[in-house]
């Protein structure tokens, strides 16, 4: 018999809402749900781990990609499929996998894929990072890790009003950040490649390639092929601002969409070197200051290094 849990965020979710959409989505076959909670203290990895205890057959994250790599650091290699509630700002795995969005049926359709979907392996980052009093700690991502630019733009964005107005906050943390914005040197290792060093102003390390707003910011990152995209953004000159955004928006958002484009877009990526791009199951990143970090959208404070990698098809998530 199956058997839903929910792991919801109760600031995030209208929980009687919620209860009444599962409530009126599952067939009268299914167990009853559990519905768990997160807390300040427990983000939902071990309620996930509660969930499978007490006989979840599917387990569903409602809140944003916080919540959801919480609940899927347990699900990994378990077996146990996730679904997805997302009720976030970005909302960036959800939106990768193209689970439905917006304030008006979405949150039913969301729960039809819980029903009808199919189950699927994606890829799950990995990342190992060291801090400068030599601490280290070990993380999943789903989405991205980075550091440098992409990692203040998180602390810039205000809280108040990713409340008001969503994933366009960010463009204000954007707009914040890089009048500030300090180049770093970080010596990297790709997979067996010998290693190479270069200023950049931000890396991250990509399992999904499309941030808030629909940029598609890193083109050829893919959420099951068994790679991480990475990408050094440094813009050089006056214009060199410039020229990362019509590669983010303009080439990776539209020209990729056709053949032809692709095409001249590959081209602009060998010669115009703002932005340069490495595909890699395996990278290490050493920075020659502390730098500040982020994962899918988290501060993660400042780092030294970090080593990323890729676990494929080690998450089934329920898909349409």
């Amino acid at each position: 018999m199956p058997q839903l849990a929910v792991i919801y965020h109760p600031e995030k979710v209208r929980d009687a809402v919620l209860r009444r959409a599962v409530d009126r989505a599952l067939p009268d076959d299914w167990a009853p749900t559990i519905w768990l909670a997160t807390t300040p203290e427990e983000s939902g990895a071990g309620l996930a781990a509660e969930a499978i205890e007490r006989g979840a057959t599917i387990v569903a994250a409602a809140g944003g990609d916080g919540t959801v790599r919480a609940v899927a650091s347990t699900l990994r290699g378990s077996g146990v499929p996730l679904a997805l509630l997302p009720q976030g700002t970005g909302n960036l795995f959800a939106r990768n996998l193209g689970i439905p969005l917006g304030p008006i049926g979405a949150l039913d359709a969301q729960l039809q894929i819980v029903v009808t979907g199919r189950d699927r392996p994606y890829d799950v980052g990995l990342v190992e990072i060291s801090r400068e009093s030599g601490e280290r700690e070990e993380h999943i991502f789903l989405i991205m890790a980075g550091m440098g630019l992409d990692a203040a733009m998180i602390q810039h964005t205000r809280p108040e009003l990713k409340k008001a107005v969503g994933w366009v906050a960010y463009l204000d943390g954007i707009a914040r950040s890089i009048p500030g914005a300090q180049p770093f040197r970080v010596t990297y290792r790709i997979d067996d490649r010998p290693s190479r060093s270069l200023i950049a102003h931000s890396i991250a390390a990509a399992n999904c390639g499309t941030v808030p707003g629909g940029i598609r910011m890193l083109p050829n990152a893919e959420p099951d092929d068994g790679m991480l995209e990475v990408a050094a953004i440094r813009p050089r000159g006056a214009f060199g601002w410039v020229r990362i955004w019509n590669t983010f928006v303009i080439e990776n958002g539209i020209l990729r969409r056709t053949d032809l484009g692709g095409r001249i877009a590959d081209w602009r990526s060998r010669n115009v070197r703002d932005v340069i791009y490495r595909q890699a199951t395996t990278a290490t990143l050493e920075v020659d200051r502390p730098v500040a970090f982020q994962i899918d959208g988290e501060e993660g404070g400042e780092i030294v290094s970090a080593r990323v990698a890729i676990d494929p098809g080690s998450l089934l998530v329920r898909v349409a």
